[in-house]
């Protein structure tokens, strides 16, 4: 049984359940998931856990990096190309104007998240309402954090603009370059996105999801959950792993607190918890 991680090069036009279904019938294993999912019409890392390994996306880095293209002079219900695109007519935008545009979306800002979005409202989905002509006119804003905003290219003639985003867990970029277009009066639509970098793992180093791709590609890619998880781990012994795969806590004796991972001969038992006495798993791993 496989257990741990892959870096997924996710291609565009590809959902990320496509690529759990794709990598289900390759390997045998019904127990993968991914973490922050990706939009069709995105590429790159797409963060994949394999078997039991699943229980530990929840503590994956947040880190997420992304480059992102626009058109100016567009608006899209959809903030992307896959909505009902219309021109605005608006004047051509300098690059001087973008780049004192761009402070006010770096930092701690608020964001509402696009309304077509699997964002949850009232027990149903956002785009499900969306579909139906049902925008709600109150979609809670969200703290969102921008590390990175830089202008990598921009085409003046063509109104072209591609920025290096680097932001938060929950950052919706269609919604940032739709906030964009809106402060520099021209409206503005992506139609391009690539991730490259999440939770630690990066686009330069992931495995392309292609028709050529082998379980022997799958098995030489996993990456060990104690190498990309954020997370100290300790080494137990016999006795208190034979304790520790019942769930049952044992004593503390390694001076260390926090949520930790627990090896046994090399081999991840579970996460647990160390507190001042007593190390309980809280997810057993084998």
């Amino acid at each position: 049984m496989l257990f741990g991680f892959l870096n997924i090069n996710k291609p565009s036009e590809m959902t990320s359940h496509k690529v759990i279904s794709v990598l289900r019938k390759l390997t045998g294993i019904k127990q993968i998931g991914h973490a922050g999912t990706l939009d069709p019409l995105a590429s790159g890392v797409l963060p994949i856990a394999m078997g039991k390994a699943s229980k530990l996306i929840d503590y994956l880095p947040d880190d997420k990096e992304y480059i992102a293209g626009m058109y100016l002079g567009k608006i899209s219900d959809t903030y992307d190309i896959e909505g009902n695109i219309k021109e605005t007519g608006a004047k051509k935008i300098t690059i001087k104007e973008i780049e004192q545009v761009l402070p006010s979306f770096r930092g701690q800002i608020k964001q509402i998240p696009p309304a077509f979005s699997a964002v949850h409202y009232n027990g149903k989905r956002l785009y499900e309402l969306a579909r139906k002509g049902q925008i709600p006119d109150d979609i809670p804003s969200r703290d969102i954090t921008v590390y990175k905003n830089d202008i990598i290219d921009f085409d003046y003639d063509n109104q072209i603009l591609k920025l290096d985003i680097a932001c938060s867990k929950g950052t919706y970029i269609r919604t940032i370059i739709n906030d964009i277009g809106e402060k520099l009066g021209t409206g503005a639509v992506m139609f391009e996105l690539t991730r490259t970098l999440s939770s630690g793992l990066e686009l330069k180093n992931s495995l392309s999801l292609n028709n050529n791709i082998t379980i022997e590609d799958i098995q030489n890619n996993i990456i060990k959950p104690q190498d990309i998880l954020p997370l100290k781990s300790i080494e137990i012994s016999q006795e208190e792993y034979n304790i520790a795969v019942t769930g049952n806590k044992f004593k503390n004796r390694y001076n260390i607190e926090g949520n930790i991972l627990i090896l046994n001969d090399g081999r991840i038992t579970a996460l647990a918890m160390a507190g001042i006495e007593f190390i309980q798993p809280k997810k057993v791993l084998i």
